[in-house]
């Protein structure tokens, strides 16, 4: 780090460092913070808008508290790398979100200031409340910190946690992080509530008030000057959150440290439950970033001094492209369907389905719950929902799920984006666990497509049906094969042979098929493009069976009680006994990382599938002549 670039920053090392500055220099130190962020973001890539604008709140947070005996709890976690910066992880920041490196999100076991693990949101408040009942448990001193956004406070969880902690007599402080926006801009009534009084029609008419209605009450006239003064607002959302039992603080400007720091310092001499409302900007201090927060999200590498490159079209749609221009065209086709997404339009593919049909597009918010249960209901009254959700988001509607769809066996197409590893956002998003928790479901059905054109057919195939049915794909791009414009489905429950060897046959459910077909060479092995994990195919199953000697089934997803539990299942219910091997995502959560890093890691790219399988059957194999090794 230089220096001269990062005077203060340079000396600071954790926060005990940060208290022993004057209070005048903390602005200049938040700009070197900020122009660290951008720097050390522009190199590695990660989630910049979010960090921007919390540089100061994070500062003052750990000026007046001490943390880490104070717990501080960051909701979701995208708006943490000042916290990582001030916390003795300055010098790793160039590592950040590559494999061994810094984790993009809180993890309680890279450092004692990340005192509770999150990635997924609206989270922090009942963690919070947990940490600060326990303190009072344990009769410690110690406050708890929730730290919060205006998009996170709108779900279910965060309400329920609310609800709990406002009859609580512990020290909690709750902070409304509001800067309009969270990954898609936020929806739903109390955002619109929460956005109408802080906007700047409302100040003025308040202000109004103050000078011409209460100027003849000098009191009076006093608390509405101090009201304009201070942007206290006497009456804005107090009602809302005072109704839950908080003492309601604010709102104040989040980037103003000579409002945050004494407001901080008050409430931290308060008992009981407090609620702070602190008003940001995404991306404050970068104009890009500001001016268009969502591109800046995430963004990869980038030169500070240019900005964002415009996106030239890859020659391979990914994933989510293909599950959005077949959402359109289907949508064309059927004007039953309707498009559910739970905050996540761009994510998830949507933007050009929302501009095309936008009577037909809901985009429910922060609540996957309910964005199961809402599909449900439409399903009811004949529709078709398609609901855009990743997988390791829907883990959250378990109970809606099973209850809501699959036991009324309502005909709900789940589109799981991000399925099995998904690189540099870690454990905390990957899709590992959809299979097992998909297959064991009655009325559930589960297609595992190969490729971008499987894709598109089987999330065909999967409308088609009366039944819930969900289709699994990765994040990013498959094997490049072109995608067909037809609505063409493929036979439901119905796998495919791809390739005759001897000996030892390969099942695989899902993109790992070209991988396999790869070691399939070298080894002369039999592949089986399986493409359902529920239906199993198992007349093909047991075809293959009786064929070969043994058998290997490969998944990107966790071996236990997934595609290859499946057809060790069916083999057992039909009386056959043969080898099996199941290769897939171990029982353990996969870091973060480069994707075809950690595959390879795992044993999942073709020299490692070719590694176990040799390692395991290697006096079955019947490879080719060219595949052999000369014994001199």
């Amino acid at each position: 780090m230089s220096h001269q670039l990062y005077p203060l920053l340079h000396n600071i090392h954790d926060p005990a460092g940060l208290r022993l500055l004057p209070r005048a220099q903390l602005g200049e130190l938040a700009t070197e913070v900020r122009a660290f962020i951008l720097d050390s973001v522009s190199k590695t890539g990660g989630h910049l808008s979010s960090n921007l604008g919390t540089v100061e709140l994070t500062v003052a947070l750990h000026y007046v508290f001490n943390t880490p005996q104070d717990r501080l709890v960051w909701d979701v976690g995208h708006q943490t790398y000042a916290h990582k910066i001030l916390t003795g992880r300055r010098e790793r920041m160039g590592s950040l979100r590559q494999f061994g490196g810094l984790s993009g999100f809180p993890q309680r076991s890279e450092s004692p200031f990340d005192t509770f693990g999150t990635a997924h949101s609206s989270t922090s408040i009942s963690a919070a409340l947990g940490m600060a009942l326990a303190a009072k448990q344990k009769g410690e001193q110690r406050y708890a910190v929730a730290i919060i956004g205006d998009g996170a406070m709108t779900a279910g969880m965060a309400f329920e946690a609310l609800n709990n902690a406002g009859v609580a007599d512990c020290n909690l402080l709750v902070i409304l992080n509001d800067n309009d926006m969270s990954i898609s801009p936020p929806v739903g009534a109390l955002n619109r509530y929460l956005a109408q009084l802080m906007s700047g029609q409302f100040y003025a008419a308040a202000k109004n008030v103050g000078k011409t209605v209460l100027k003849a009450a000098p009191p009076l006239f006093e608390l509405a000057k101090r009201f304009e003064e201070h942007a206290k607002g006497m009456v804005v959302p107090a009602t809302l959150f005072e109704k839950f039992g908080f003492n309601y603080i604010g709102p104040i400007d989040g980037h103003d440290l000579d409002s945050l720091i004494p407001t901080l310092e008050n409430i931290r001499h308060l008992s009981g439950p407090q609620f702070l409302h602190v008003v940001t900007k995404k991306g404050q201090g970068y104009k890009l970033a500001e001016a268009d927060p969502v591109a800046y999200h995430g963004p990869g590498k980038f030169d500070p001094a240019v900005g964002l490159k415009q996106s030239t079209a890859s020659a391979k749609p990914s994933f989510t492209q293909v599950f959005g221009q077949w959402l359109c065209d289907m949508a064309a086709k059927d004007e039953r369907l309707v498009g559910i997404t739970p905050a996540m339009r761009e994510g998830s593919g949507m933007v050009e389905f929302e501009q095309r049909f936008p009577k037909r597009y809901f985009d429910v918010g922060i609540a996957e719950q309910h964005a199961v249960t809402f599909a449900a209901g439409m399903a009811c009254e004949g529709l078709k929902p398609v609901v855009a959700i990743y997988s390791t988001f829907l883990q959250r509607a378990y109970d809606q799920l099973i209850h809501d769809v699959a036991l009324q066996n309502l005909p709900v197409v789940f589109a799981l984006d991000r399925a099995g590893l998904v690189g540099a956002d870690g454990a905390t998003h990957a899709g590992a666990y959809d299979i097992p928790y998909l297959r064991c479901i009655p009325n559930m059905s589960l297609a595992c497509p190969a490729d971008e054109n499987e894709c598109r057919q089987l999330l065909s195939s999967a409308f088609e049906q009366d039944h819930p049915v969900a289709v699994r794909y990765p994040r990013g791009t498959g094997a490049g094969v072109a995608v067909q414009a037809s609505l063409a489905s493929l036979p439901f429950g119905k796998g495919e042979l791809r390739r005759e060897g001897k000996g030892v046959a390969v099942l695989v459910f899902g993109t790992l098929l070209y991988p396999a077909l790869q070691a399939a060479e070298a080894l002369n092995l039999t592949v089986v493009n399986m493409r359902w994990a529920k239906p199993l195919d198992v007349a093909l199953l047991l075809q293959v069976a009786a064929g070969h000697e043994a058998l290997v089934t490969l998944e990107e997803g966790c071996v236990m009680g997934g595609a290859g539990s499946a057809v060790g299942e069916a083999l057992q219910a039909a009386g056959v006994v043969k080898p099996l091997l199941q290769l897939g995502l171990p029982d353990v959560f996969v870091e973060h990382g480069d994707p075809a890093k950690l595959l390879a890691l795992q044993g999942l790219d073709a020299a490692g599938i070719g590694a176990s399988i040799r390692a395991r059957f290697g006096n079955l194999l019947h490879e080719p002549r060219a595949a052999l090794k000369v014994v001199g």
